[in-house]
Parts: structure tokens; C-alpha cells; sequence
């Protein structure tokens, strides 16, 4: 890739998993009864015919890995399990009563922290909770993240006869100066281990994750996880930039200094090397980050144009509501957002006095509205339409102005009712997005919010 167009477009951009992005939420038009009020409209629209999704945030880890931009809770006490999720299991009632009837799960994903520093039983307990307020829909996917280095047999298939088919590992990179810099040792044996179990158990997908970008990263470690992971092949792939942010999490990630990390450009080079790689291996590129074999249901949803993008990352299925429960979960009513205190112990003390925990929202505008099926349009399908839908709003002239570089440097293709990104354009697909980002460009923030896009 061309060095002068990594040096112009290596800005700071959002990732786009919501917009108005977090930042430029307006919290003070924003209030726990709209929010009800949102759920519960959005509820009786999608319940009987697409289902709703439900996120469940597990925030504990036993170690710190210092490359990690997650809200997380370090500890090795196993007994802050049955608390926590009783409170998740109450915070779950709470919504229910807003519905009136039993709600219909489609998409369920346990991500965290660490999902499997839970024991079996207790999350077979936590889940039995979930489902005795509900039931699973037509079709449902349930998905959970799993540590290699502690996720268990009893543990996969705990999960499995409750209805899981699939599950994502993550492993970062392979290499052990890496894995020491960022605090994250892991020996390929155990992500084959974890791998093959779950496939003889029979998950039919399998996803491992892979950071690029990170400190003392090397083209040649990139290459060698690539073609470790080449051994196991998992179904789907998140090939995805680190996201150097410490000025948001702290001594989190100050474990190296910036000097370990690699450039923009090299950066850059080992994302198109990776990519290289894995599609020769039959991985196809299907969103921003992320890659997949033909046989994944998300290749398949892909290639339907159903494919969605919310908190939960690329999803199969467009469902309108999503319900995030526990500690700094972010749930979508589609209408609006909000976000759950993120202290763990002021989250339990909520719920238990029967108080919906967020503590922040943001309720969309008409023009959030379009300008968000604008950025999901890029960012699932390289490409939207003004023409039809009223997609059109006032600001598109800006854009469009705004698109003109991008368009002479060969990255999108723009006509008088649509936008097309080029495959050249595509890593860029945050760059273009932020043509689009009304808020961003109307308030340039003075300070850093938001990593690279590079």
C-alpha cells in the first residue's frame, strides 16, 4: 500500500460499532424513562418477528493483558461469581417487566473479561436465568469468548447443550517476546487443544482472534501466527489493529513504551501481509477486520446482505434490539443507547434495588437515524444509497466535498445517488465513514478520543 496515502489517512477515527459514536452522545436529552420507553417500543416491534439479542458482559480476568482496551476486573477470588451473576439474572428481570411477555432470544454472546473465568455450573446457573424469562427463537445464535489458557472441556460442552454453536478464542499473536510485552502468555498447544475440542464436542464456528500492530511486533511473527493458525482453520477470523488508547485505560497499557510499538506503515505492511496470507488459505474478506471461510454462516449472511454490525461486532442477524446486561454493557433499542454504570459493585447495588444501572444514553435524532444506516451500509456492505429508502438529508453536499480526495486517490467511486468503496478503499472504510460522522465534523474534538485508523 502506498506510504503517502497511510501518512495522509492515519488519523484518529472511530470504529463505528454505534453511531452517534460514545463520545458525541448527548446525555443530557437523555433519560432512564425514554430510555424505557425506547426498549419497550422497540420490543413490540421486533419480538414476534426478528427476536432480540442480548449481550452479557462477564468483566473478571485472573491477569492483566496490557494490550486489552476492555472494562475488566482483575482478580484470582472465584467467589464474586454467584454474586454477579445474580445481579445479571435480576438486572434481566427488570427488563423483562418492561416487555410484558416473554421475549424471544436470537443472538446471545458472553464476552468480557474472561466468560470462562466462570465455572461451568455457574454459567450453565447464569444461563438456566436467562432462559427462565425466555425463550430462544427460531434459528438462534449463541456465541461466547473463550481464554485458551483456561477454558475447559466441561466448560464447551456446558455451554453446547444449552445451545452454543460458536465460539471465539482469542490469541493475539504467537510469538513469545510479544505475548510478554503484553502480558499474555499463551502456547499454541493450548489454543489446538481448546480448537479441536471444541470441534469434536461440534461447534460449527470457530473463531480465533489476531492483533496486529502490537509492541515488538515483527513481520516474520505475524507470518508465523498466520500460518500456526493456517493448522487449526478456524471458520472465521478477526484480524484487527491494536488499539493503543492509554490515555482511556490507564496503566493498562502503558506495560511497554511507544517506542515498541511498530509504525503506521509497518503496521500497515503486516495487516496486508496477514491478509495475503489468509486469503490464500480461502479466507474471505468480509467486513472491516475480519475474514472468514465460505462455509461460516457469516460468509453466507455476507453474501445475502443481511449481515449487521452493532456492539457485539459483525452479527448474522439484523436484529433492532439489543439488551446488554452487567457491569459497563452498552445495549441499542435502535432509537437510542445506553450504558450500564461500569463499577462492578456499584452495578450489583443497583440492580438489587431494583434499578435499571445505566448511567448514560444517548437518544437518536432524524438525522442520527439516517446518518447510522449510512455508516452501517460502509461499514457491512463497502457501499449505500441516497436514492431510495429517504436516505437523503441536508449535509450530503459535504460529504460529498468531504469525499473528493478519497475519491482522486482512487478509494471510493461516487455517483449523483450512491458511494462504492473501492478494494483499494477498503482498509480506509473508517477514513470514509468519518465523511459522513455529522457530529464529528461539526465538533472536531481539541484532545484524542479515538485510536489510529491505521
Amino acid at each position: 500500500m502506498c506510504t503517502s496515502l497511510i501518512t495522509k489517512y492515519n488519523v484518529p477515527g472511530p470504529r463505528y460499532t454505534s453511531y452517534p459514536t460514545v463520545p458525541y452522545w448527548n446525555n443530557d436529552m437523555f433519560s432512564l424513562k425514554k430510555w424505557t420507553e425506547s426498549v419497550q417500543k422497540s420490543f413490540h416491534v421486533t419480538n414476534n418477528s426478528k427476536g432480540i439479542s442480548i449481550y452479557i458482559h462477564l468483566p473478571f480476568c485472573e491477569s492483566l493483558c496490557t494490550f486489552c482496551g476492555c472494562h475488566k476486573r482483575i482478580t484470582k477470588r472465584h467467589e464474586v461469581e454467584i454474586p454477579y451473576i445474580n445481579a445479571v439474572i435480576k438486572e434481566w428481570q427488570l427488563y423483562v417487566d418492561l416487555f410484558g411477555t416473554r421475549p424471544i432470544i436470537k443472538e446471545l454472546h458472553l464476552g468480557g473479561g474472561t466468560p470462562t473465568f466462570f465455572s461451568s455450573k455457574n454459567l450453565q446457573y447464569l444461563l438456566q436465568g436467562i432462559f427462565s424469562f425466555a425463550k430462544k427463537a427460531e434459528g438462534f445464535e449463541f456465541s461466547f469468548e473463550g481464554h485458551p489458557n483456561n477454558t475447559t472441556r466441561e466448560q464447551l460442552q456446558v455451554l453446547y447443550d444449552i445451545g452454543f454453536r460458536r465460539v471465539s478464542f482469542g490469541v493475539q499473536d504467537y510469538d513469545e517476546t510479544v505475548q510478554k510485552a503484553i502480558h499474555r502468555i499463551q502456547p499454541f498447544e493450548n489454543v489446538k487443544y481448546v480448537t479441536e475440542v471444541a470441534r469434536e464436542i461440534g461447534y460449527t464456528s470457530i473463531s480465533h482472534d489476531i492483533v496486529f500492530g502490537l509492541p515488538f511486533q515483527t513481520e516474520e511473527a505475524i507470518i508465523r501466527t498466520i500460518k500456526k493458525t493456517k493448522e487449526l482453520l478456524p471458520d472465521r477470523l478477526a484480524f484487527y489493529s491494536y488499539a493503543h488508547v492509554p490515555w482511556q485505560k490507564g496503566n493498562g497499557q502503558r506495560g511497554f513504551k511507544e517506542s515498541d510499538l511498530p509504525t503506521a506503515a509497518q503496521k500497515r505492511k503486516q495487516y496486508e501481509i496477514g491478509k495475503e496470507l489468509l486469503t490464500n488459505e480461502g479466507y474471505i474478506e468480509i467486513g472491516m477486520d475480519h475474514f472468514a471461510l465460505k462455509s461460516d454462516a457469516l460468509y453466507t449472511s455476507k453474501m445475502e446482505g443481511d449481515m449487521h454490525r452493532n456492539f457485539m461486532g459483525y452479527t448474522i442477524s439484523n436484529t433492532k434490539l439489543m439488551i446488554g446486561l452487567g457491569a459497563s454493557s452498552i445495549s441499542d433499542s435502535w432509537y437510542g443507547f445506553a450504558q450500564n454504570v461500569k463499577g462492578v459493585e456499584a452495578y450489583q447495588n443497583l440492580v438489587h434495588e431494583g434499578i435499571i444501572p445505566i448511567y448514560r444514553g444517548h437518544m437518536l435524532t432524524k438525522e442520527d437515524e439516517i446518518i447510522r444506516r449510512h455508516i452501517l451500509n460502509l461499514m457491512c456492505h463497502f457501499e449505500t444509497d441516497w436514492s431510495i429508502d429517504n436516505l437523503h438529508f441536508d449535509e450530503l453536499a459535504d460529504v460529498s466535498d468531504r469525499l473528493e480526495e478519497m475519491e482522486s486517490d482512487g478509494l471510493v467511486e461516487v455517483t449523483n445517488h450512491n458511494i462504492r468503496i473501492t478494494k483499494k478503499g477498503q482498509p480506509f472504510v473508517r477514513n470514509i465513514c468519518m465523511a459522513f460522522d455529522l457530529r464529528l465534523q461539526r465538533n472536531r474534538p481539541e484532545t484524542q478520543l479515538f485510536s489510529m485508523t491505521i
